[in-house]
């Protein structure tokens, strides 16, 4: 039997509504679906019916598949002749791994395409109406992660120190007060404008503004349960953090993955 294929597909963060074209058509054609823990329903249910389904974890320090698992299941379900779909949330080239999972099957001689996705910061920006970047004030933005491989958090003053770099910190809610610490030892000033996102992308996603100073207070007064995205930088500023809730008010329209796919087909 010959190999099949794998697709390793970025979901974006959080509803149906952040999917690409691409990676909705590759999902109808999917007979294996290997999926993050953050991927919602609404997404998953454009597979088709008879497709395999396995969730494969990923959720910071909660219990998960692994990664040598997940990386070998890829393998087994592509050579039994299947289209294999490995559903990354967010974009799978920020902070998803994906180098490790191509190089995988390339080992294993296992053909391979990756499908971008819509990045948290990206939705975040878009969902509270703030820039990333802004002329004159914030002329480029880092993305940098709060988790490393051995659970540390590693931030180099050159990186972290210019004021004029938007820095957009994923999976750091743990971390906050050293992200504070740092970075107010390395010469940002207190009163930076910051600006806090869960569940991005997401309808029920909320977000709070304050000053570097508070960074850690806020996050700990908060208690986030979903994932938490951190902004630092003047282009914060001009986060819309009440814009959500009217968003959210009754009678505005919602995308379910019925008319989600009824929109695409008439594409075609």
């Amino acid at each position: 039997m010959p190999n099949g294929f794998v697709s390793l597909v970025g979901a974006g963060p959080g509803d149906a509504d952040h999917l690409t074209l691409g990676a909705f058509k590759t999902l109808e054609s999917a007979q294996a679906l290997l999926y993050d823990a953050l991927v919602s329903e609404d997404i998953l249910a454009l597979a088709p019916d008879k497709c395999v389904k396995i969730c494969v974890g990923k959720r910071g320090d909660r219990l998960s598949v692994s990664q040598d698992k997940t990386n070998a299941l890829m393998v087994r379900l592509a050579r039994k002749g299947l289209h294999v779909v490995r559903l990354k949330g967010g974009d799978p080239s920020v902070f998803g791994r994906v180098e490790e999972e191509r190089d995988y099957l390339d080992q294993h001689a296992i053909d391979h395409k990756t499908l971008p996705g819509v990045t948290a910061a990206s939705a975040a920006a878009a969902q509270f109406a703030f820039p990333l970047t802004h002329r004159g004030e914030a002329r480029s933005v880092t993305f940098l992660t709060g988790r490393t491989k051995d659970g540390s958090i590693d931030l180099k003053d050159a990186a972290v120190s210019d004021p004029g770099v938007s820095l957009v910190f994923y999976m750091s809610s743990h971390n906050a007060a050293h992200i504070q610490a740092h970075l107010l030892a390395a010469g940002r000033d207190p009163h930076t404008p910051i600006v806090i996102v869960e569940n991005a992308g997401r309808a029920y996603a909320n977000a709070l503004k304050g000053r570097l100073y508070d960074l850690a207070t806020q996050v700990a007064e908060a208690a986030f349960e979903g994932p938490v995205l951190i902004g630092i930088g003047d282009a914060f500023r001009f986060a819309r953090v009440e814009i959500q809730t009217a968003l959210n008010s009754p009678g505005l329209p919602r995308h379910s993955a019925d008319t989600f796919g009824k929109a695409f087909g008439t594409m075609r």
